[in-house]
């Protein structure tokens, strides 16, 4: 596991860019494996900005993201494939067909694990984006997911609905389940970038680095990856020995 130290939110994003970039430029049929939530935005911002700069190209490339809310179609606003539409897909030159996320309104839940854990195997990140919640979740692992689990519907815990209520109107109108890849899955793509930013971060990245490794912080596992870089900013690394 590599750890980074950056001075900010925006030097942050812009190392995880440079990773993203080198991937994309040595491989421009790569598979990416995308995070939502407000920790990716800045990087988003950079592979637009690249993108219409310096005419990298995304017409080669696929994606998978890590998750999206059960009961929200791709158009509304709160869901993560409009987010995902939003930051970056409508923004670049990649083809819609070739980026995936679970269907947030499939009608027979267990079907739907089965079709993303299938494509998965088909679909392996050559990098996948991670952010990590305030609890040590990676996408909606939360504490007590087992590290051989698979695309999954997660029941929300209360401090991740909470956490994510700043997006939402009220906080009522935030879904409680959720798609999410498993961390078995997760596990499987062959270089993992793990973000973080922020003081309400830093007992998880601590957790996440130094504690033990367990089902109790999801992340934890990720030392049992070969190639994990993990860049934060100072305020979310500030626990770290």
């Amino acid at each position: 596991m590599k750890i980074l130290i950056t001075e900010n939110y925006d030097k942050m994003s812009e190392t995880a860019f440079s990773f993203v970039k080198e991937i994309i430029t040595e491989k421009p049929d790569a598979v990416l494996g995308l995070a939502t939530g407000s920790t990716p935005i800045g990087l988003y911002a950079l592979m637009v900005r690249d993108h219409e700069q310096n005419g990298t190209s995304y017409k080669g490339i696929k994606s998978v993201n890590l998750d999206e809310y059960v009961g929200l179609s791709a158009d509304n606003e709160q869901s993560y494939a409009y987010f995902m539409n939003y930051h970056l897909f409508d923004k670049v030159d990649i083809d819609k067909n070739n980026t995936h996320l679970p269907c947030g309104t499939a009608e027979d839940k267990k079907a739907e694990c089965r079709r993303y854990n299938e494509l998965l195997k088909t679909l392996v990140p050559d990098v996948q984006i991670l952010g990590i919640g305030s609890n040590g979740h990676i996408g909606f692992n939360e504490p007590g997911t087992e590290k051989d689990s698979v695309t999954h519907v997660v029941n929300l815990t209360e401090n991740t609905i909470k956490d994510n209520s700043r997006l939402f109107d009220r906080i009522e109108d935030v879904p409680r389940q959720a798609f999410s890849m498993g961390i078995k899955n997760i596990l499987a793509s062959k270089k993992i970038i793990v973000m973080a930013s922020g003081e309400n971060k830093a007992k998880a990245v601590r957790a996440m680095i130094e504690g033990p490794v367990s089902s109790a912080c999801p992340a934890s596992f990720l030392r049992e990856h070969n190639d994990v870089v993990v860049v934060v900013d100072k305020a979310a690394g500030k626990l770290i020995k």
